[in-house]
C-alpha cells in the first residue's frame, strides 16, 4: 500500500500529475486544488489513496492529508466514485466541503461538473451522520477551549467542531489544537483552517 509518493513532477495533465521517483513515473489522478501547488520540474509529495479494480490499478494523490481523507470519505458515500469525488474536491477545499455539509449547502457541491442535486443531497445526508457520532463526545473535550471564546464566538467554535467531525477528525485529535488557538474574532472557517494547518506540522 502506498502512503505517499515523493518525487519530481515530470508532467501535468487534466486532473493528473506524473511523479518521477527512482526512475519510475507514477501517474497520479488528483484535484485542481492539488494541481495548483505542483509545477513541472519541481519536487512534490502527494498523499496517496489507491483504487484496485478488476482491470485497473489507479493512484489518487493529494497535497494534504485532509484532502485525501475527504476523498476517501466521499468515495465511501453510496454512488460516489473516484471521478465524482475528485470533481467535488476540485470545487471545494476540505473546510469548504465540511461547511457545505454542515449548512446543507447543495449549491456548493453542484457547482462541481457532473454533480447533480440528488448526488449533492446524498453526500450531505451521509456525511452529516458523522456529526452526530463525533460532536457529542467532542464537546466535553473542548469545553475548556470554549471558555476563552465570547458568547458570540461559541457558535463559530461549535460549527468548526461539527465541521471537523464531518471530516472524520476525532475529539482527541481536535481538542488539544483548539485549546492552543486564540479564538477571539475567529470565524468557523478560520478555526477549521487553523486546526487543519496544525494537523500537518
Amino acid at each position: 500500500m502506498f502512503h505517499h509518493i515523493d518525487g519530481v513532477v515530470s508532467e501535468i495533465g487534466q486532473n493528473l500529475a506524473v511523479l518521477e521517483c527512482a526512475g519510475i513515473g507514477f501517474a497520479v489522478n488528483t484535484t485542481l486544488h492539488t494541481l495548483s501547488y505542483v509545477k513541472v520540474g519541481e519536487k512534490c509529495k502527494l498523499y496517496i489513496s489507491e483504487a484496485v479494480k478488476e482491470d485497473a490499478f489507479e493512484l489518487y494523490g493529494f497535497y494534504s492529508k485532509s484532502e485525501r481523507r475527504c476523498f476517501e470519505m466521499l468515495t465511501a458515500v453510496s454512488g460516489i466514485g473516484p471521478e465524482a469525488a475528485l470533481s467535488i474536491l476540485s470545487a471545494n477545499t476540505p473546510e469548504g466541503l465540511a461547511l457545505a455539509v454542515l449548512n446543507n449547502n447543495e449549491k456548493a457541491l453542484t457547482v462541481a461538473p457532473g454533480i447533480g442535486k440528488k448526488i449533492a443531497q446524498r453526500v450531505i445526508l451521509e456525511l452529516k451522520d458523522k456529526i452526530g457520532k463525533e460532536s457529542a463526545g467532542m464537546e466535553s473535550f473542548v469545553a475548556p477551549a470554549m471558555v476563552q471564546a465570547a458568547a458570540g464566538e461559541t457558535s463559530a467554535v461549535n460549527d468548526a467542531m461539527n465541521a471537523l467531525a464531518v471530516l472524520g477528525y476525532s475529539s482527541a485529535e481536535v481538542a488539544p489544537l483548539l485549546k492552543k488557538l486564540d479564538l477571539t474574532d475567529m470565524t468557523s472557517e478560520q478555526i477549521i483552517k487553523a486546526v487543519l494547518k496544525s494537523m500537518v506540522k
